[in-house]
Parts: structure tokens; C-alpha cells; sequence
């Protein structure tokens, strides 16, 4: 076995694509201050990301924490998780959670928000392959 085998070049499967849903985000305190996106399901990532810009359209939201996450595009970075926040992926049910802010440097091209596994989890909802698509899990796993 190759000691320092590179992933990135990997076989792709050409029949896989991304799935892009629409979610509604509110501030938990403040449900006026709200947006609508189209985002990517991203299973790799935990929370929702959104670009750092778009934090003032949500009014005024609760630094929770920062966490150093690593990024393609930008190296490894430091973000702010900010909540509550009001997430509601379309058909199915709203969820209470926080999110992250990501800065952009002026180079990086349009920001497509990314919905990370926790808010899926917490939604009930889980992604089908063969469908490519978003489906309601009945039952929730506790272990």
C-alpha cells in the first residue's frame, strides 16, 4: 500500500449530484429578521454556513463561540457560531440550533450556503441517494 496515497484524485461517480434545498432561517428571538436561500446538503459539514455578509439580515444574534474549521478554498479558518436560530428546511419541520458565519476573501466567487448533518439530524431528515433527494426519518436514534 502507497504510504502517502493523495484522495483528491479519487474516482468520481459521475451519477452522483448535489442536492440543493430551500430553507427558511429566523432569528429565535426576533422572527422578523429572517432569510430564505437555496443550500447545498453537505454531510461533511456540521452546522448550516453562511457567508459572514448575510449575518446582519438576521439582526442581532448571540456569539456562541468560534471554531476552527478546515476549508478547500481558504486553508483553515476561524468561525463564529452565532444562535438561536430558526432553521426550517422545506417539508419538514423547524428546528432550534446555531449556525456559522464564514468571512470570504474577495477572490472566492459566489458563496452557495451549506447544510451540515447536525441540522439534518435534528430535521429528521436524511439524504437518499438513489433518489437524490431529502427523505423524513420516522424514527429518531438515540444511541
Amino acid at each position: 500500500m502507497k504510504k502517502s496515497y493523495d484522495f483528491s484524485q479519487r474516482a468520481k461517480n459521475p451519477n452522483l449530484k448535489r442536492i440543493i434545498v430551500s430553507v427558511k432561517i429566523e432569528n429565535a428571538f426576533d422572527l422578523s429578521k429572517s432569510l430564505r436561500c437555496d443550500a447545498f446538503v453537505d454531510s461533511r459539514v456540521s452546522l448550516m454556513v453562511l457567508p459572514a455578509v448575510w449575518k446582519g439580515r438576521l439582526g442581532r444574534l448571540e456569539s456562541t463561540r468560534i471554531i476552527a474549521i478546515g476549508n478547500l478554498v481558504q486553508g483553515a479558518i476561524n468561525v463564529e457560531a452565532c444562535g438561536p436560530v430558526r432553521i426550517q428546511i422545506e417539508g419538514f419541520r423547524p428546528i432550534h440550533t446555531e449556525l456559522v458565519f464564514v468571512e470570504l476573501e474577495s477572490d472566492v466567487e459566489e458563496f452557495k450556503p451549506l447544510l451540515g448533518h447536525i441540522v439534518l439530524a435534528q430535521s429528521q431528515a436524511t439524504v437518499d441517494l438513489p433518489g437524490n433527494r431529502l427523505v423524513q426519518i420516522k424514527h429518531v436514534d438515540l444511541k
